[in-house]
């Protein structure tokens, strides 16, 4: 493993219909859920550390703390960014933030990930 803080990725997203709270059943509204944006954010910090894992390893999401802070609405563009905040050996705490078209604060938290091996992991399993 070698990652280090500053790692950072990007994804720039649009809100469809299954984004909404309404499709995925977190509220009555066609705006994008607060679900969908913690995948978004998980997903965006899964990229900034990718290329930096050893062959066999991943990361496994262990804590999120996310603060939905404007609604974006179908059509609307929202970019995610995770940046890796530290690491403490296998532990790796990401910012996280999206930012909606016009510049507003969508959402900012933190979220953890532990560094694991593929095959240990799923050995757990039983």
């Amino acid at each position: 493993m070698e990652v280090t803080p500053g790692a950072a990725a990007e994804r720039v997203l649009e809100v469809t219909d299954d984004d909404t709270a309404l499709a995925v059943g977190s509220g009555s509204l066609p705006v994008l859920a607060t679900p969908r944006l913690l995948a978004w954010v998980e997903g965006v910090s899964c990229d900034a550390v990718a290329g930096l894992l050893a062959v066999g390893e991943t990361s496994v999401g262990t804590s999120v703390r996310l603060e939905h802070l404007a609604p974006c609405g179908v059509g609307d563009w929202v970019t995610v960014r995770a940046e890796v905040a530290s690491v403490d050996g296998r532990r790796v705490v990401f910012v996280v933030e999206a930012t909606g078209e016009d510049q507003r604060s969508v959402a900012r938290g933190t979220v953890e990930r532990v560094v694991v091996d593929e095959t240990g992991f799923l050995a757990r399993l039983g």
